[in-house]
């Protein structure tokens, strides 16, 4: 495993945490709603970005993903 990807799945599961808190809801239930409604998508094709961002405003970025995909949490 690269650096690159042990970076990547480090930031996605602190990621995934600080969605699920926000939320109020538990990791694995953030992790289907992100994957079902194209947040884990928009992650992987944007990390380059993302990460370059504060946890608050990507989780915000990622809750306005899922929402225009159908996503209901506010």
């Amino acid at each position: 495993m690269t650096r690159e990807d042990r970076n990547f799945i480090g930031y996605t599961v602190a990621l995934i945490s600080e969605f699920a808190h926000r939320f109020g809801i538990r990791p694995r239930q953030a992790y289907a709603y992100l994957k079902r409604y194209k947040g884990m998508e928009h992650l992987q094709h944007h990390y380059g970005v993302l990460h370059t961002q504060s946890f608050p405003d990507t989780v915000e970025i990622l809750a306005q993903v899922c929402s225009n995909n159908g996503g209901k949490l506010q």
